[in-house]
């Protein structure tokens, strides 16, 4: 009986990718603390499920209309399963993530009729950095990419397809719409519209549109419909507020992060990994002679280098705009795997795909080799890893880097892709719990105290207008921190009994002239800052003096 290859033996392709999954998106996914974006986007959840703002979602008590509400949904409906579940909530976006590459498999296998491709693509995505983070934290870019994936999936097989298949319209026009429910426009813009202006550019000949514009007519209604129904919702009932917002986000576009226009070349960075092997995608004289598939390699390509371009217009710019790149990238790359894969039963016989291959697979050796000294250096020197730990990671990774450099010298391209998995799992299932104390404060006083104090409770929170409120004591306290004006008497008086969260002494901030009718009683002092005193992100915002403000009592 003739051995099947294990790339072609369809049966393996889900379970491996399952594994993978675990790893990328959910191993220890709670080892790190919350940052900035979680802390809004869950104080937001919370609002909904204690506030009941359901359909107006707001944050610390303030309308909150800037980001579309589905995530948000979803991370409320995970309160209420599992309150202050911060892992399970990156789980969320661990499954937004599995849902985005199931949906990449998917297209990948329509797109050239290979499953081999479809699973080397699918792995390479799975091992990029910006995938990695954005599904193993509670924020929302991961889910507008994901429902604009299964969009462009069903939008692919509506346009191929002969005769019409209206279900294949349908579900593109409510992925759309659950795409826009996400993160409003972005990725229309980001994703979507690169690949209709790639597609049109290679398939426009080839795909027949006849008897099928009705139900592209459908597709888009429904997903104006899905995409709009909320935003006129709250123009009905908050018109001022959402104008404010609207021309706020407007406006943040073109002054806000402003960069320059060729901010975005260091694109091929956002892989991690295949970096180098992202830049080798572009010498096309060289690779639209070799790959299986020129058309698609080229396709996947103008897609990548089109959503470079459309994001270089825009004069805001941050690196995770880039997530949608990965898309295409990966799929451009797995068009080189593939070629490799093909040559290496005859030993690549030309010197120049040995030269390619080799070149990016050492490279990526040498970094393995480096990770036991990053890990002596930042970890068991400083004292954050035992000495068992340290010497099992050691073995582990050398182990992998042999693995690696032997695929890289016998010119084996799917194992090595299969070393690279087994390395980011190593890393993943055993340094992840330890990068959590490598950034951390190694004598932590959180806020989140407070929550167990019965005094505090019933009282509500304030901080006086004139200093700076972090969102992530809001999180940690997990009280609406309302801003009042310490200055103003009647203010004040109104509020009596409430808790002031400072960062100077309650005495300091509090005129003489309205501080000798009130009893300050202060209850501690609460640092809540990740780094320890003395690093240069140390920050006295983080810093919070509680304080009961009650008026005094009479004898």
């Amino acid at each position: 009986m003739t051995r099947v290859p294990f790339t072609q033996n369809h049966r393996w392709h889900l379970p491996l990718l399952l594994l993978v999954f675990c790893c990328s998106f959910f191993i220890n996914n709670g080892a790190i603390f919350a940052d900035i974006m979680e802390s809004r986007n869950i104080i937001t959840a919370r609002e909904m499920v204690y506030d009941h703002n359901w359909l107006v979602p707001t944050m610390n008590g303030e309308l909150r209309l800037e980001k579309p509400p589905l995530p948000t949904w979803i991370a409320a409906i995970t309160e209420m399963i599992s309150p202050d579940n911060l892992p399970l909530q990156r789980a969320m976006a661990g499954f937004a993530a599995v849902m985005l590459v199931l949906f990449f498999y998917k297209f990948a296998t329509k797109l050239t009729d290979n499953r081999t491709y479809a699973l080397v693509s699918s792995l390479v995505l799975c091992t990029s950095y910006n995938i990695i983070l954005m599904g193993r934290t509670a924020t929302w870019d991961i889910y507008c990419h994901a429902f604009m994936m299964g969009a462009i999936y069903y939008l692919y097989l509506a346009l191929r397809q002969n005769p019409c298949k209206w279900t294949y319209f349908i579900g593109a026009g409510i992925f759309m719409g659950l795409s826009f429910l996400g993160k409003g426009p972005v990725s229309f813009y980001a994703l979507l519209l690169p690949f209709v202006c790639a597609y049109i550019l290679y398939y426009r000949k080839e795909t027949q549109m006849k008897g099928k514009w009705i139900a592209l007519a459908v597709m888009i209604l429904i997903g104006i419909v899905l995409s709009t129904w909320w935003y006129a919702y709250i123009y009905i009932y908050h018109q001022e507020m959402a104008s404010y917002v609207f021309h706020k986000e407007s406006s943040s576009w073109s002054n806000h992060n402003v960069r320059s226009w060729y901010y975005y070349w260091q694109f091929f960075l956002e892989t991690g990994v295949w970096s180098l092997l992202t830049l080798t995608t572009l010498l096309v004289p060289f690779w639209k002679k070799r790959v299986e598939s020129s058309k698609e390699y080229l396709f996947c390509l103008s897609w990548m280098l089109l959503i470079l371009f459309f994001l270089s217009l825009l004069p805001e710019k941050k690196t995770r705009y880039l997530l949608p790149i990965l898309l295409p990238a990966a799929l451009t790359m797995g068009h080189l795997f593939v070629y490799w894969i093909r040559q290496a039963k005859q030993k690549m016989p030309q010197l120049k795909d040995r030269v390619l291959y080799r070149i990016n697979a050492y490279l990526i050796v040498v970094a393995a080799l480096a990770l036991p000294i990053a890990l002596y250096l930042f970890m068991y020197r400083e004292g954050r890893m035992g000495t068992g730990m340290f010497v099992w990671l050691v073995v582990l990774f050398l182990t992998v880097a042999v693995w690696l450099f032997r695929s890289a010298f016998k010119l084996q391209p799917f194992s090595f892709l299969m070393g690279i998995v087994a390395l980011f799992a190593v890393a993943e299932l055993f340094v992840m719990p330890y990068i959590g104390s490598f950034v951390s404060n190694s004598d932590p006083k959180s806020i989140s105290a407070t929550r167990e104090n019965p005094e505090l409770q019933p009282l509500p929170f304030y901080h006086s207008k004139d200093e700076v409120l972090r969102i992530e004591l809001v999180y940690e306290a997990h009280k609406k921190i309302g801003d009042m004006d310490l200055s103003n008497k009647e203010e004040i008086i109104k509020a009596l009994p409430f808790v002031l969260i400072s960062q100077k002494p309650a005495e300091l901030l509090i005129p003489d002239s309205i501080r000798k009718d009130l009893n300050l009683r202060f209850i501690d002092c609460y640092d809540n800052n990740r780094w320890a005193k003395g690093h240069k992100r140390y920050d006295s915002v983080f810093i919070s003096n509680v304080t009961i403000v009650e008026p005094i009592k009479e004898q």
